[in-house]
């Protein structure tokens, strides 16, 4: 029976171990942040099924990307936080790929939970006598279940050109987990089809989401301007406000990570970018869409005073 070539691959993680004196530091910081994450959106998620005045279509989602983010940076934030304990960035051929899928499959699900979240908040503010008919719970669980099953779907093809590269038996990867770009740096050969892969990947899931949220809050926008009263046009930007930062921040960085020229931008550069993609936004989520709306305000207000009564 033939072994795979890639059987007997070791790669090595070693995106900030070139750095000795800042292991511990980083170590402190990726434990904070990923113990910091996990309560965050843990936190926000509980709220919402607790509260009955956030069950709505947009808190439905809301916790969906909670869920999200608290999956999302477990598939990579303990490996590193390994990595810097054990001072090892060893991880196998079959572990990388494992790593791969899902990180890919994850990013796929944000990009199409916030393109969901974009078009609730389309239909709130443009169609408001039809959102309980339009955005009616059964719609929400199949987007809901459409947006995991398919990013992770969509992560297939970028997998799977991956494992079929050819690498050298011990490989030092240059980032801090299984990035496909960089694994591209490392096979052997013609990387022609990774290289395809990742543009169809780009155009498909990141340029599509992109467009579909830019038109959804064209119409926003345009439907927020023809309101008359200063109090019904703030009351109307405010529901989508939080949402707007969010998407604003994650794709503002996503695009200078991945369309900035690459002779314009550094190796150190692309880390602290995917640092913050990757582990500040999910930390950051459920602050935005706790401090930025009064109806999740409330209803903590209103858990916190059952406990203390009780």
């Amino acid at each position: 029976m033939r072994t795979h070539p890639n059987s007997s691959v070791e790669f090595f993680i070693v995106g900030f171990l070139d750095a000795p004196n800042a292991h511990v530091p980083l170590f402190i910081f990726f434990l904070l942040v990923y113990m910091l994450t996990i309560t965050g959106n843990l936190i926000l998620i509980l709220l919402i099924i607790a509260s009955p005045a956030l069950q709505s279509p947009m808190y439905f989602f809301l916790c969906n990307l909670s869920a999200l983010d608290i999956v999302y940076t477990s598939v990579t934030c303990p490996k590193l936080i390994d990595i810097f304990a054990s001072n090892s960035g060893r991880i196998s051929y079959v572990g990388c790929m494992v790593q791969l899928f899902f990180c890919v499959g994850f990013w796929n699900t944000e990009y199409f939970l916030l393109t969901a979240m974009s078009y609730d908040r389309y239909v709130a503010i443009c169609k408001p006598l039809h959102y309980t008919v339009i955005m009616n719970r059964r719609l929400c669980i199949i987007t809901a279940a459409g947006t995991w099953i398919g990013g992770l779907l969509g992560s297939i093809s970028i997998t799977t050109v991956a494992a079929l590269a050819t690498y050298h038996l011990s490989n030092k990867l240059n980032h801090f987990y299984c990035d496909i770009k960089a694994l591209e740096k490392l096979a052997m050969g013609d990387t022609t089809s990774i290289r395809n892969a990742i543009f169809a990947h780009g155009l498909i899931f990141v340029m599509s989401s992109f467009v579909f949220i830019l038109i959804t809050y064209v119409y926003i926008i345009s439907s927020i301007l023809k309101i008359r009263s200063r109090k019904g046009k703030s009351k109307a930007f405010s529901t989508c406000a939080s949402h707007l930062t969010v998407v604003s921040v994650f794709y503002v960085l996503l695009f200078d990570l991945y369309f900035r020229p690459k002779a314009s931008i550094s190796l150190n550069e692309v880390k602290v970018l995917t640092v913050f993609i990757a582990y500040i936004i999910p930390l950051l989520n459920p602050i935005i869409y706790s401090f930025r709306n009064k109806d999740v305000k409330n209803a903590l207000r209103n858990v916190m005073k059952k406990k203390l009564i009780e």
